[in-house]
């Protein structure tokens, strides 16, 4: 068993919040216009249909229309526009 998956296990096991411990990227989708992103380490490309990401063990694609980051910190972002997908690479 690789240290990731006894790590998982543990954190399952006593009921813990994976997003603190395993440092999991959070997305909070609200209708079809805003996204809210937590726990990322940085933005790869970012166009006004494509926002790539990078999350702690997978990159985050968002693709859409009219696509802006309305604000970011090193913690969160808020992503406004019309969004057609969301993909884990």
């Amino acid at each position: 068993m690789q240290i990731r998956e006894k790590r998982e296990l543990v954190v399952e096991s006593l009921k813990l919040p994976k997003d603190s411990l395993l440092g999991a990227s959070i997305i909070t989708v609200t209708g079809e216009n805003d996204i809210f992103v937590e726990n990322y380490k940085g933005i790869l490309q970012y166009s006004d249909d494509l926002i790539l990401l990078q999350g702690k063990n997978r990159k985050i694609e968002l693709k859409g229309k009219k696509l802006t980051i309305s604000y970011y910190t090193n913690e969160d972002m808020k992503i406004r526009g019309m969004i057609e997908t969301i993909s884990f690479l």
